[in-house]
């Protein structure tokens, strides 16, 4: 038997109607009522149990089949971001001879089209009530894989009839349409396949389970990936006598992209396939709402405006929003701008071999594998913040090492093990804390994981650009090798100094609504929550 003590789950609408002659209603109830009200209801929420109304201890979670099927959701997206951020730069300015700056400039305006549509889609996601009984989620899900289905292939496949002369202007023209296709349909995938978890699952433990599960097979996807792209360069140096084109990136390379492209546009329509088929929406928050309503007392002159009907204007007023809003973009930095310049710090600062750029990266994936596995024990025993913290300890390691260890050479794949690691738990946690902020504000989860991804999708994007921009040598010059250690290290261990900050605040501040109770309004005339909802915040909190 649970008593007020426990918090969280029970509402001064549920003690009405629970136990009506506690208080005393007449028509001409005003606001001169309002301390006896208050009184009554501290009186009954202190000294009764309410095991009549009270939510199941049992946690509400999923059946694994059903588990797996959501997490392959995002496959395709996974796949897709996965060759966009660790091989667009490689392939624009390595193979195809890009400008360091037009290459950049391709990844810029993908991130800033990407994070103009996150929290538009997230918007409407939340507003429409999708397609029939497919559920909204799915609908906007489905929109957004047929986006992507019908441009990625094309971004890494030069314009019909170009060749290594022909100007940049015209590939940049022919890529930048496909490309804002492509961010839009994948902004789409993102934000309804998060925006689902906390409507298939409610328990917080079940949130980060299904939150591993995702991850585990964004790191399936990677590895996937990576795979391919070894198995790729394996083929082309089995078939050719070149030194020079089984070691460097070149030209030669255009076909070897080309069927990895087609290779991961095939695999993601299956699997978006079997998500479609295998995840039913909206069974959790549908009965949750019935149970609601029925809660809901016909109380004339009352209304209560709870946190658990925030619109996306009342998140703005939320210090949480924005401490977990800087918490994801910190994490999203180190994740992808590391997975970005990876490549370019082992072909450039180290000179490896050109396969490095496909096994480095797979071992960085299956070491984030085996420690998205351990997520949901260790988030239990010390929680998501000290988690996230354990998470930032072998990235900064990892930062470390890259500076003093100038010719890694093999060693470079004991960093990566690190570096995958470290990431992998800080991702789980920070979508986990993502997830606690929304809670039961799904109707408006949509809208808090846009603007999230808003803010890692365009300090993304300015990064790469300014990056870029600060390239000392136009071409691939050996007097630059110390550019792309450089840019490792700041991108890991300076930004893992930032989110230890942010983590800080969320220690000193933990992640909650503050402002569960905004207006009390009826025949007493307007509640303002500025001068009386300490009261009843101490009493519902």
């Amino acid at each position: 038997m649970q008593t007020i003590s426990d918090r969280s789950h029970f509402t001064f609408t549920s003690i009405l109607k629970h136990h009506p002659d506690q208080f005393q209603w007449d028509s001409g109830f005003s606001s001169a009522h309002s301390v006896s009200l208050i009184a009554a209801f501290k009186r009954v929420a202190l000294s009764l149990p309410f095991p009549s109304f009270t939510m199941s201890e049992q946690p509400v979670t999923l059946p694994v089949c059903r588990r797996l099927t959501y997490a392959v959701g995002h496959f395709f997206n996974d796949l897709c971001a996965s060759m966009w951020f660790t091989y667009l730069l490689v392939y624009y300015h390595s193979v195809l001879g890009f400008r360091d700056t037009n290459a950049g400039a391709l990844l810029l305006v993908g991130q800033i089209a990407d994070g103009i549509c996150t929290p538009l889609v997230g918007y409407e996601s939340d507003r429409t009530s999708g397609c029939g009984k497919y559920g909204k989620r799915k609908t906007w899900h489905l929109v957004g894989t047929i986006s992507v289905f019908a441009s990625f292939p094309f971004i890494f496949n030069p314009c019909i009839g170009c060749g290594e002369k022909t100007p940049q202007t015209a590939g940049l023209i022919y890529a930048i349409p496909f490309i804002i296709i492509f961010q839009f349909g994948w902004a789409a995938t993102q934000i309804s396949h998060l925006s689902l978890i906390p409507e298939l699952v409610t328990c917080e433990h079940a949130k980060v389970e299904l939150t591993s599960y995702r991850y585990a097979f964004t790191v399936v996807a990677n590895i996937t990936v990576y795979a391919v792209v070894w198995l790729l360069f394996h083929f082309q140096s089995q078939h050719t006598e070149d030194p020079s084109i089984s070691q460097s990136l070149g030209w030669a390379d255009v076909l070897t992209f080309r069927y990895l492209a087609l290779i991961i546009w095939a695999i993601g329509t299956v699997t978006s396939v079997i998500f479609h088929l295998g995840t039913k929406e909206g069974g959790v928050q549908s009965q949750e709402s019935e149970e609601t309503e029925e809660s809901q007392p016909s109380i004339p002159g009352y209304s209560l405006i709870s946190g658990r009907l925030l619109l996306w204007k009342h998140w703005l007023a939320e210090p949480a929003f924005y401490q977990v809003a800087v918490q994801y973009m910190c994490t999203r930095l180190i994740v992808n701008l590391s997975q970005t310049y990876i490549p370019m710090y082992l072909t450039n600062s180290l000179s490896l071999p050109k396969n490095y750029i496909a096994t480095v990266p797979l071992v960085m994936y299956v070491s984030g594998f085996v420690s998205s596995l351990l997520m949901k024990p260790v988030n239990k025993w010390i929680g998501s913040s000290m988690a996230y913290f354990v998470g930032l300890v072998p990235i900064m390691v990892f930062s470390f090492w890259v500076l003093v260890d100038t010719n890694m050479g093999t060693r470079v794949y004991g960093a990566a093990v690190l570096l995958g690691a470290g990431s992998a738990v800080i991702l789980v946690m920070s979508l986990s804390m993502t997830a606690k902020l929304i809670d039961d504000q799904r109707q408006s989860g949509a809208f808090v994981y846009g603007a999230m991804s808003f803010t890692d999708k365009v300090a993304n994007g300015v990064g790469v650009m300014i990056i870029q921009a600060l390239h000392p040598c136009q071409t691939l010059d050996s007097d630059c090798k110390w550019f792309y250690r450089t840019v490792m290290v700041i991108v890991t261990g300076g930004v893992a100094g930032v989110a230890a900050l942010c983590l800080s605040s969320l220690l000193i501040w933990p992640i909650a609504i503050r402002r569960r109770l905004a207006v009390i309004r009826g025949l007493m005339g307007t509640y303002d929550d500025e001068t009386n909802s300490r009261e009843i915040n101490g009493i519902l909190n």
